[in-house]
């Protein structure tokens, strides 16, 4: 294999440092921009080439010892060499890069990172795979490889004590999934099985055992098929195939800036597209006339219609936003659309602007999709006034960010 010494230049959106050596691009994963590196090239292709580093010649100030002994073959974490606080200025510069690069937008109005108050010991879901030999674990990063671990640094105490008193040897399991209410004290423990077997099981634990098929249908073992979460003194149903966000205390300062920026007085109509279980419905309803949430995942629909079951005038409607969103009576003043992570299809973004609101609040986890998207509303005619973007997910390269565009 080829040795390369280079300087590195930036962070990639994915978590990769890059250098350049004879023109061709180089990602090198856990590196830090600014550093001396020396590597060995493990995949050489025509227009870019990555790297493993073999010895930092000369270390970035940032760098420090990550506290996790899986970190480095693990593919969960990508940023425990790095400081905190230089995490926070690395996502800001990759949402202030993706929006100039392919959103085209020469000085995005981009505010510093707010952080998450537990940079460790802050999730609230994990996911484990299972190795060949039946233990549980993640893949291994760039790799299906599954890496035994003993300890997750960022799942949160409640959940990392309840994976140290499984004993799962000799279940048939696919995959499971650890949740927890961080503000109620609700655990569950979720299994995928082969053939979708249901285990034999018994706990003498607080805890929901429930059976997720692959249809995705929640079979209650032992307790519900349900746990509860309260964010900004609201609590939620969250049912096992629904979606909620992973960091409780940084989704609590997520809903506190789109309440600020909807700037409701009571008059306006809202519409919450990809609302989920109603995590924004349902703090906006109290000052709104008129809401709509809008939900394609059938048990997330369900859940927010039981959340929001107190507001007569919210209207929960199941299915996509391009099948519900054009037969909607509008207009309506402010829109809130949280997408995956591919972002909005064309197709839903015209269906929401044809409905033509002054307002529009834009929660993406994906800084590429949401600079695409953000060129797209801004050619339809909106203004793109700032972009907050939050540290859902220390440790990673992943960011959150909400944007508020108000239309011309």
């Amino acid at each position: 294999m080829t040795r390369i010494r280079l300087t590195l230049e930036q962070i990639a959106h994915g978590g990769e440092a890059i250098g350049r050596h004879e023109g061709k691009v180089i990602f090198v994963p856990l590196g830090i921009p600014g550093e001396r590196v020396e590597i060995e090239v493990v995949e050489d292709h025509r227009s870019y080439a990555r790297g493993r580093i073999l010895q930092v010649l000369h270390p970035a100030p940032e760098r420090i010892d990550p506290p996790c002994p899986h970190f480095g073959t693990c593919g969960g974490c990508h940023f425990q060499h790095i400081a905190y606080e230089a995490q926070l200025r690395r996502k800001e510069a990759v949402v202030r890069d993706a929006l100039r690069r392919i959103g085209k937008i020469e000085d995005p109005p981009v505010r510093p990172v707010i952080p998450s108050p537990h940079p460790f010991g802050y999730r609230n879901q994990v996911q484990f795979s299972v190795s060949a030999d039946g233990r549980l674990g993640f893949q291994a990063m760039r790799s299906h490889r599954v890496i035994p671990i003993t300890r997750c640094w960022i799942a949160h105490p409640m959940l990392q004590e309840l994976y140290e008193a499984l004993e799962i040897e000799g279940l048939p399991l696919r995959r499971l999934i650890l949740r927890g209410g961080v503000r109620t004290g609700d655990r569950m423990v979720i299994f995928e099985t082969q053939g979708d077997e249901p285990p034999l099981l018994e706990t003498d634990l607080r805890v929901s055992l429930v059976l997720l098929t692959e249809q995705e249908k929640a079979v209650p073992l032992i307790g519900l098929d349900y746990l509860t979460e309260e964010v900004e003194g609201f609590r939620f149903r969250i049912s096992a195939p629904s979606f909620f966000q992973t960091n409780t205390a940084v989704a609590e300062a997520l809903v506190r800036r789109v309440r600020e920026w909807a700037d409701l007085n009571g008059t306006e109509a809202v519409l919450d597209a990809y609302g989920g279980v109603g995590l924004f419905a349902a703090h906006l309803a109290p000052s709104a006339r008129r809401v709509v949430l809008i939900e394609a995942h059938p048990a997330a629909a369900a859940d927010a219609r039981y959340n929001l079951s107190g507001f007569p005038h919210v209207e929960v409607e199941a299915g996509t936003v391009e099948e519900v969103a054009p037969g909607l009576e509008g207009p309506f003043d402010v829109v809130v659309a949280d997408p995956p992570r591919t972002g909005c299809s064309p197709e839903a973004l015209e269906a929401l602007w044809a409905l033509r609101p002054s307002r529009w609040i834009h929660v993406s986890c994906d800084p590429a999709t949401l600079a695409r998207d953000a060129r797209r509303l801004i050619d339809a005619g909106y203004r793109l006034v700032e972009v907050q973007p939050f540290d859902m997910f220390p440790q990673t390269y992943h960011v959150e960010a909400v944007s508020l565009f108000v239309r011309e």
